[in-house]
């Protein structure tokens, strides 16, 4: 378990910078240069991602139960999921509403994957896992949103043809990982046996 902490601080901290320590962050890469900067949070990150799966992985195999959820709250992960990746693949496909309107559609979809993980998941691990995802999200969320009120940027024109791609190509990528089977590869769970 304390590996899955020291994992979370490190992987959830790193990457807190930009929204919650933007002057720490600008003075760190005067003082590394931006290579040098560039290497420590890619270090830092993936040490922490590592120490994460890892302390995960190892807590699973001992779990401390604190509830068990209804079933149809398993059958609302996988509707949450859905939403998370069409919010996911609107970060990266171009003029689309979706980020026009929402702004930081990456955000929310760690938002949206991590409460959807909470509700259907009771063991110890996955509280301390989905919780702190779900805590940073909101946190970045609300520190992004206060910039841009503060920087009076507007966003960027959404097009329909965007926005339908997003919703098609994240729709394919939810389907891949619930039937294509690339939630069992990445995680030794298959959602619909879960939500019988």
């Amino acid at each position: 378990m304390l590996q899955l902490l020291i994992g979370l601080v490190l992987f959830l901290g790193i990457h807190s910078l930009q929204s919650l320590a933007p002057q720490w962050r600008q003075g760190a890469q005067q003082r590394w240069g931006d290579l040098g900067y560039k290497a420590i949070y890619a270090s830092i990150s993936l040490l922490g991602l590592y120490l994460l799966v890892q302390g995960y992985a190892l807590a699973r195999l001992d779990p401390t139960v604190l509830w068990t959820p209804p079933r149809g709250l398993q059958h609302a992960t996988i509707l949450l999921m859905w939403l998370a990746m069409v919010l996911l693949v609107a970060t990266y496909m171009p003029a689309n509403h979706i980020k026009s309107k929402l702004r930081h559609p990456m955000t929310l979809s760690v938002k949206v994957w991590a409460l959807g993980h909470l509700l259907s998941n009771g063991n110890l691990a996955d509280v301390l896992l989905f919780g702190g995802f779900l805590a940073w999200s909101v946190l970045v969320f609300r520190a992004a949103r206060q910039r841009d009120r503060a920087s009076m940027r507007s966003a960027p024109e959404g097009q329909l043809l965007g926005t339908l791609l997003a919703v098609v190509v994240g729709t394919g990528v939810w389907a891949a990982f619930l039937m294509g089977g690339l939630h069992v590869w990445l995680v030794g769970v298959m959602p619909f046996t879960r939500a019988g």
